[in-house]
């Protein structure tokens, strides 16, 4: 879906831009492509820049609540420095990095409900102007999803996904916000914990992958997060069930062994650590189930979303804030 706009600060009879992404997802750390489509207006115009910018919608915790909010995390410059003539047509293609942390929007095919988009702004005889909004579809790394596939064959089922605001310590995290992947437990480690948060941290050189296990609380005591790390490389070629289930056992063993939270927080805008030590953290409210088969996993939406939908909400939420503003 294509959001067209036109440029308002410059009114009626103005240039009109239309961003088409090549399709099919962009795994992280490859290639974003397409084309910027340009249209000329009733006169001559100046394009003295024209800019990509990827955005998300992040969840932040504030004393009140929790709130939803959006984030630009990445700029690209594509083009400019011409005249486009009155009512003159050009396209100007692209070919863009995405970061390696850029979240997964999908699993085989299913949205998670992690909105993304890539919004164009043009720069037009010194005004500025966001002209078009498309959605962004971002597949796993076959790293990433090599790993989702274990906990499938584990008997661990998926409950949602997120973006949360803030940076977990000792990590590192490139990007201002994370993705969690929460899984519901197997059989084996339900009477132990509620559910497990997957983050993946990539980059060039490998990847970070962060487990949170929500402990469950007795009748005299408080259920605790405990949380680990592993590093992997990125064409690794592993058991991996059998390397899921020992970080699994190294999570669960490691917090019954300290019988204290370890560490796992987020920095707010100020620079405060916020620790969540014993503090669960709920999901946006968009679900997804994940059953394991012998093949590998079977991803479906269970919250009445389907990918039609998401790509709807990417419009509705990213205009409706623009509208706010």
């Amino acid at each position: 879906m294509v959001f067209k706009r036109l440029l308002g600060s410059l009114g009626v009879g103005g240039p009109t831009v239309d961003t088409v992404l090549d399709p099919g997802p962009v795994r992280p750390g490859g290639a974003l492509t397409g084309r910027v489509r340009l249209k000329g207006g009733q006169a001559g115009f100046d394009i003295e820049g024209i800019t990509l910018e990827l955005v998300a919608r992040v969840e932040a915790e504030h004393e009140e609540g929790e709130r939803e909010g959006t984030v630009a995390f990445e700029r690209f410059t594509v083009g400019g420095g011409f005249r486009l003539a009155e009512g003159e047509e050009r396209e100007v293609p692209f070919s863009v990095p995405l970061p390696w942390e850029t979240p997964v929007t999908e699993l085989y095919g299913q949205p998670l409900g992690i909105v993304l988009g890539v919004r164009t702004e043009l720069s037009v005889a010194g005004a500025k102007d966001k002209g078009d909004l498309d959605p962004l579809t971002v597949g796993p790394l076959p790293v990433q999803e090599a790993v989702l596939e274990a906990f499938g064959r584990l008997g661990f089922g998926f409950r949602s996904a997120d973006l949360e605001y803030g940076r977990i310590g000792g990590t590192g995290q490139q990007l201002p916000f994370y993705q969690e992947i929460e899984i519901v437990p197997s059989p084996e480690y339900a009477d132990r914990v509620n559910e497990v948060e997957v983050t993946f941290l990539a980059g060039p050189g490998g990847m970070e992958v962060v487990l949170e296990a929500d402990r469950r609380g007795g009748l005299l005591s408080g259920g605790h997060d405990a949380l680990t790390r592993f590093t992997v490389g990125l064409h690794d070629s592993r058991d991996w069930t059998a390397e899921v289930d020992g970080w699994m056992r190294e999570l669960v063993e490691r917090r019954a062994r300290h019988g204290s939270p370890v560490p796992h927080g987020s920095y707010d805008s100020h620079g405060s650590y916020d620790s969540h030590d014993d503090h669960h953290r709920s999901g946006p409210g968009v679900g997804t189930a994940v059953a394991a088969g012998a093949a590998g996993l079977a991803v479906g939406v269970v919250g009445g979303m389907v990918a039609a939908e998401v790509v709807d909400e990417v419009g509705d939420f990213f205009e409706g804030e623009e509208e706010e503003e």
